[in-house]
């Protein structure tokens, strides 16, 4: 008798697990995509140019208060013009139940379109790790320049806290992250860029105003982990104090790396913009 009780446990808990399975797997599409509805589908129109984008509102959104604001620039494989794709990466911090209680912020994923780049660079994929030669000197691209005009929007708006703006970005939106900086070098309290780089010379534009934190893997193969180097020495060399991680066991996706960092977000909304 008792072998049969334990053979009918056994049976009842093997098909228990079997329905939760089969529950987890047919929910996890839908769940995924409702977290990405919670972004809102905009485009943002400037003369004969225009920008998709998506916002986050603070869960209990109010006019009446004032909210940081996160932008966020994507990598070059989720360019396009689907207004979804940037939210490949990253929206899932934002997305959190938890994280959404405790960091009360508007986020912005704008997507770069496919012909064009965050970062004014000359790029020569023949190689391993990509090449990269910076413009530093050149207007921003037209992607980055919409950024741009819709960050100058955004910030006008009475409901954002406009000392506690930040920016960051992985791969391309790392680099367009650097660029930004140096573009609107009073605007951001604190930026994160992830596996991306810049002209070292800039820094000197940002580097005591803005608090960053810099990430890369050594074993990147894609963006040489040097750039991210190089751009920490020139924020030290210009007087800045950015934190920098570089994960030894990390390749290009050095961006799963910083968004487990547990402190990341504590991190970034303490930071405010110094006069």
């Amino acid at each position: 008798m008792n072998s049969f009780n334990n053979y009918l446990k056994s049976f009842f808990f093997v098909r228990l697990k079997i329905v939760v399975c089969l529950i987890i797997l047919g929910l996890s599409p839908n769940l995924n995509a409702q977290d990405q509805e919670i972004f809102q589908k905009k485009v943002f129109v400037k003369g004969k140019d225009t920008l998709l984008y998506r916002i986050l509102y603070p869960v209990n959104f109010s006019k009446e208060k004032t909210y940081p604001v996160l932008l966020f620039l994507h990598g070059a494989g989720e360019r396009g013009n689907d207004n979804a794709s940037q939210l490949t990466h990253g929206s899932a911090l934002f997305t959190n139940p938890n994280n959404r209680i405790l960091f009360p912020v508007i986020v912005l994923f704008p997507q770069c379109s496919l012909d064009n780049y965050w970062s004014n660079v000359e790029i020569d994929r023949s190689t391993k790790p990509i090449s990269f030669k910076f413009q530093s000197d050149e207007a921003p691209t037209k992607s980055l320049g919409l950024v741009i005009e819709l960050m100058d929007y955004l910030l006008q708006k009475p409901f954002v806290n406009r000392q506690q703006v930040y920016v960051m970005g992985l791969s391309m939106g790392g680099m367009g992250t650097f660029e930004i900086l140096a573009k609107r070098p009073t605007v951001f309290a604190a930026a994160i860029p992830i596996c991306g780089g810049g002209n070292p010379s800039t820094a000197t534009l940002y580097a005591k105003n803005t608090a960053l934190w810099v990430f890369h893997g050594s074993k990147d193969d894609v963006v040489n982990p040097q750039f991210s180097v190089e751009m920490v020495k020139g924020i030290l060399d210009a007087g800045g104090n950015p934190n920098f991680t570089l994960f030894g066991d990390a390749n290009h996706n050095s961006w799963d790396h910083a968004f487990a960092e547990q402190n990341l977000l504590g991190w970034l909304f303490s930071k405010k913009r110094k006069e």
